[in-house]
Formats: C-alpha cells, sequence, structure tokens
C-alpha cells in the first residue's frame, strides 16, 4: 500500500441524532436526554480523534443528505432536493475523483436516491433499494439482485469487510450506509430488550408546537421514549466496533449522519424542519495512528465538508465548485482564520409531507428561519440565552437589532452558495399534508386484504404502505374479520408510539388504540371473541372519538385526544406489532385466522 495514501471510510447512519452518543450523555451529565445510551464502539472512536460538536446537515433528509455526502454541494446544485430524484450518474463526486487518483471505492448499505439501483463512481457496490428493511434485506451487489438472512445493518458490515478485506495493494475508500436509526426501529434480537426501563429526561421545548403548525395538539410528556431507536443504535454501535476491529493503522475513519431526529421537540417527530434537534448531527473523524489527536472541536461543521475533507486526506485537489470545505486544517490543529461563522440551511416541500419549504441561517449563537409565503411563521432565536429554541424573537421589539443582523448574514450566506429554489423541487398540491399534519381523506376503500390466513405467532404479513393508506386523514374505519385461537395477541398495527394505531386482543377481548404525539387513546370491548368469527370495525369518527363493534353492534365508545397527524414510518403489520410498539410494550402475536382486513379513508358508510 502507499504510505501517502490512507484508507478512507465514511461511516453514515440515518436520523441519529447528535447527542445520540453516550460519549455526549455523560459530557451533559444530569442534562443529558438519554444517560443511559450505550454506544462503547462510538464513544471509542470518539476518544481516539476529533470529535466535532457543533456539525450540522445543510438539508435534514436522508437522499439529499447522502447527495451532499457525494458532491460536497447544497441540493439545488447536485440536483438531489428529495428522497424520490435518483442521483445524476454525470456529477462529480468524491468518488469519481478518488477513482481517478488511484483508490479503489465502495459502496454498502444505504442509498436511497429513489429507487436507484446504480451506485456511480463506485467499483463495489452491495448496496439495497429505497429504504430496505431491516430483516433479511435483498441487496443489489454489483448490479445483481442477491437475497441476504439477518439484520440489515450486520449485513452491511459483512459487505463491508469483505471489501476492507480484498486487497492490500491499492488503497480504498468506501462509504458505509446504516440504516439505523430510520423507522419502523426494528433492532436484531441481540438488543431487543434493551432499555426496557428507561425513560427519557425532559427539556424545555417539549410542550411547544412549532411555528408553521401552531395549531397542532403537543403533548408534552417528558418520559416518552422511542425505545426501538434507541435499540437499533446500539445494535449499530456493535458493527461499527467490528469494522474498527478489522482495519489498519493507515484508515482513517470518519462517522456522521445523514440528518437528526425530533423525539418530540417541538411537539415533532422525524426531521426537515430548522430545529436544532433536526439540524445537528454526530461527526467523529479518526486519522491515521501517526496523526491521531484526541480532541473536540466547536467550529461550525457541515456534511458538506466530508467529501473535500476525504479528498485532501487523499491529496486530490478539491473542486471550486464544492460549497463545503475540507475539515482537515481543524483536526490538525491549523483552524484557518477565515473559517465559517455561519450557514445557509434549506429543506425543500416533499410531496406527501406536511413539513413546508423552509430557509434558515445558523451562526454560532443564533438562527433566523423563513419560510417562504408565510411572513407570519418566520422565527429568531438567541440560541446562546435560549439553547432549546423556546422563545420566538422575531416580533421582539427589543431583538430587531439581532433580526437584521441574522438576515443580512441570511442573503450573505445565500449568494455565496447561489441559492435559488429550483424548478424541479416538488410544489404543493391539493392532496398534501397540511402543517397541521393531516391530509384529505379519500372517501373510499383503500385496502382490502382477504387471503384468509392462519397465523401461529411466528409470522407477520407486512402491507407495505402507500398514501392511500395514511392515517393522517382525520376520520377512516379499520374491518377486521378474525377467529382468535388465544385471549392474547395483536391482530394488527401500523406505526408506533408517536403515531400509530393497534388492534389486539386482551383476556380475549379486543383493544382499539391510537397514539398521536405520544399520546395514547383506547378501547376495550366487553366480552371476549376467542374461539369465533367476529367481524371487528374500529373507527375515528370526525368528532374526534373512536368506537369499536362487533358484528355490527357498537361495544365501546370514548374520546380520542387528537387525529393522528402524521403518517407512521413503520408499515402496516398484521399478526403482530415488530416495529415500534403503539402500546409501548411488546405483546404477543396473533394466533389465529385472519380471513379479511379492510380499511377506508374518511367516514365509513
Amino acid at each position: 500500500m502507499q504510505a501517502s495514501k490512507p484508507n478512507i471510510i465514511v461511516i453514515y447512519t440515518d436520523d441519529q441524532r447528535w447527542d445520540a452518543l453516550s460519549v455526549v450523555q455523560k459530557e451533559h451529565g444530569d442534562k443529558g436526554r438519554f444517560p443511559w445510551l450505550k454506544t462503547p464502539n462510538l464513544d471509542k472512536l470518539a476518544s481516539e480523534g476529533t470529535r466535532f460538536r457543533n456539525a450540522f446537515v445543510v438539508n435534514s433528509l436522508c437522499a439529499p443528505s447522502r447527495a451532499t455526502l457525494l458532491t460536497g454541494q447544497y441540493g439545488h446544485t447536485n440536483g438531489v432536493v428529495n428522497n424520490h430524484t435518483p442521483f445524476s450518474q454525470t456529477n462529480v463526486t468524491v468518488a469519481t475523483l478518488l477513482k481517478s487518483a488511484g483508490y479503489r471505492t465502495g459502496y454498502v448499505g444505504k442509498w436511497h436516491m429513489g429507487s436507484q439501483r446504480e451506485r456511480p463512481g463506485f467499483d463495489f457496490a452491495a448496496s439495497f433499494i429505497g429504504q430496505g428493511k431491516y430483516d433479511d434485506c435483498p441487496f443489489v451487489v454489483n448490479g445483481k439482485d442477491t437475497p441476504t438472512k439477518g439484520w440489515i445493518d450486520d449485513v452491511s458490515t459483512d459487505y463491508a469487510l469483505q471489501f476492507v478485506k480484498e486487497r492490500a495493494d491499492i488503497p480504498f475508500f468506501l462509504i458505509l450506509g446504516f440504516k439505523t436509526c430510520h423507522g419502523p426501529f426494528s433492532p436484531p434480537p441481540s438488543h431487543a430488550n434493551d432499555y426496557a426501563n428507561d425513560t427519557a429526561r425532559p427539556v424545555a421545548n417539549l410542550g411547544l408546537a412549532a411555528a408553521y403548525a401552531p395549531e397542532r395538539k403537543v403533548n408534552a410528556n417528558p418520559n416518552a421514549l422511542n425505545r426501538g431507536y434507541f435499540r437499533c443504535i446500539s445494535a449499530m454501535d456493535d458493527c461499527v466496533g467490528k469494522l474498527l476491529a478489522a482495519l489498519d493503522d493507515n484508515t482513517v475513519v470518519i462517522f456522521a449522519s445523514d440528518n437528526g431526529f425530533y423525539l418530540g421537540e417541538h411537539g415533532l417527530g422525524d426531521k426537515r424542519t430548522a430545529y436544532d434537534e433536526s439540524l445537528r448531527i454526530p461527526l467523529l473523524i479518526r486519522m491515521p495512528k501517526k496523526l491521531r489527536k484526541a480532541q473536540k472541536l466547536d467550529q461550525l461543521a457541515l456534511n458538506a465538508d466530508i467529501a473535500p475533507t476525504v479528498l485532501e486526506l487523499a491529496g486530490v485537489p478539491v473542486p471550486s465548485t464544492m460549497h463545503g470545505r475540507s475539515l482537515l486544517p481543524l483536526a490538525l490543529g491549523k483552524t484557518p482564520p477565515d473559517w465559517r461563522k455561519a450557514f445557509f440551511y434549506t429543506y425543500f416541500f416533499e410531496k406527501g409531507f406536511a413539513a413546508p419549504t423552509t430557509q434558515a441561517v445558523r451562526t454560532e449563537s443564533a438562527k433566523l428561519i423563513q419560510y417562504p409565503g408565510h411572513p407570519e411563521w418566520t422565527e429568531v432565536y438567541d440560541l446562546k440565552k435560549d439553547p432549546y429554541e423556546t422563545k420566538n424573537l422575531a416580533a421582539d421589539t427589543g431583538s430587531t437589532g439581532l433580526r437584521t443582523a441574522l438576515q443580512q448574514e441570511f442573503e450573505r450566506q445565500r449568494k455565496a452558495i447561489g441559492f435559488e429554489i429550483p424548478a424541479f423541487a416538488d410544489k404543493p398540491g391539493a392532496t398534501d399534508p397540511k402543517p397541521n399534519g393531516l391530509v384529505a381523506p379519500l372517501n373510499r376503500w383503500v385496502l382490502d386484504w382477504k387471503e384468509a390466513r392462519t397465523f401461529d405467532g411466528t409470522k407477520l404479513v407486512t402491507i407495505p404502505s402507500t398514501p392511500a393508506l395514511r392515517p393522517n386523514v382525520g376520520a377512516w374505519a379499520i374491518e377486521v374479520t378474525l377467529t382468535a385461537e388465544k385471549p392474547e395477541g395483536v391482530v394488527l398495527a401500523r406505526g408506533g408510539e408517536r403515531f400509530g394505531y393497534s388492534l389486539h386482543l386482551e383476556s380475549g377481548k379486543p383493544v382499539f388504540m391510537v397514539t398521536s404525539e405520544n399520546k395514547r387513546s383506547q378501547l376495550t370491548g366487553s366480552e371476549s371473541i376467542v374461539g369465533r368469527s367476529v367481524v371487528l370495525v374500529a373507527r375515528i369518527t370526525p368528532d374526534k372519538r373512536l368506537t369499536l363493534a362487533i358484528d355490527g353492534k357498537e361495544v365501546a365508545a370514548g374520546p380520542l385526544h387528537n387525529f393522528i397527524t402524521s403518517d407512521p414510518a413503520n408499515p402496516m403489520e398484521l399478526g403482530g406489532d415488530a416495529g415500534s410498539k403503539v402500546a409501548g410494550k411488546d405483546l404477543p402475536n396473533f394466533i389465529g385466522t385472519l380471513t379479511r382486513v379492510r380499511l377506508y379513508s374518511g367516514i365509513a358508510p
């Protein structure tokens, strides 16, 4: 191997918040939200290199973030501003440049970019299409469809190790994209029971609504916890440890995430908009052994900086068309005097999602957020005094100077990258979710599954998610024809503790459960249905009530705290709830027969 050219690995996780590392939780002491989190291998990586404590993405969304990782550019330049657009094969990327410089290039794991199969610029590719699935996910290995067995990130790690060990005479560049910790948050069995008794600590912005959706009900439950999210992170940490153990001393390791993730802050899940929980990511760089230096840096770093950093590490000139800058001088203790003090952020509205187009400028101490077409939603925050973004100063007369300065910085940053909303960005339509999360119902049956299948408690049936199956339509109904053989078990489930619904049996009685904003509403039938064929109909009514009927007779009714205001990441599962648990706990799988399942979008006839 050429000593002057290090091997380089970039590990890119999915939806991992900046504080979803145990080293960060320890640093924050009693202010950490998740003090019980365990990521020993990532902690080791951090202890052997540079941890950037103020790292951010320039668009908090899966595919656009990956396109920025590859090109060092914002989406308006590289052509990817949403999750459904393929990556152009004509883009100049860090991989194409390294390949021309004599590197062996590999891409393993999540790529996204719609349903694209190609991995432009990479000699080796073992990747899955779109979001993939956590268990037994099909991969495309060098263009060939390949079945796999096991948890998806374990599979990706094995392919990465195969690539790393293949040759020792040529330096390599590898991107390893983990599915963790994207929904439906399904960890492997080794971590399935982690954090069962743990709860999240409260933070100041849990009880606040987002400025663009002030009418949304917000649940301020400080102890609500998406355990599947953290279980996946700990399982992924095992994968990192396995990979690190196989690397030599000449390998640079860069670890980052494609975006942050809301866990109830500002009443939100997902990411996309411009509060810090969405923007901030973990970013670690471990240099070759002779250059290693354990340090924590607080300069503003971006995911757009990773490509320039990799190129400088490899001795390859950084194209002037890249928006990012190399972090290598910072890691070597030679911070340029003109290092950035602010950056521009943008999220483009995406079809099927409620989050509006968002533009922002963030400095080291303040933030301005704007929503084109909605000046009334403008937000200004003094992050030194208000790190949780609880007090909007946009209309505060005493903060006029701050707003003016941020507006000027916004324009400077926008012009520096030549930003304009591109014509290829999605535009909102009548059927897209409103900021309150609701979409118009279709007023028809949108699902009619009738396979008459017997469930023995070991196998589930997954119904793929489609826009028609969205439960964030206000009123809807689900009808199930079944015969239960056992008194306990999940008949069907969609979503999880934050947004979702389920039908299950307790002591033989049917239970209809709905979650929205981490708050749970439920109804329980009055009699056991075990051993007989029945038709259950569960409804959400326009006046925010739940009803439950057996064979046409209403057996329970009660209030619903709020409509489901977001389409859950988890698909519908028949026979169990393997993802983020709607009930907030593990329940047995269903044993019996499901004859038919129907879903009506709107007020059912």
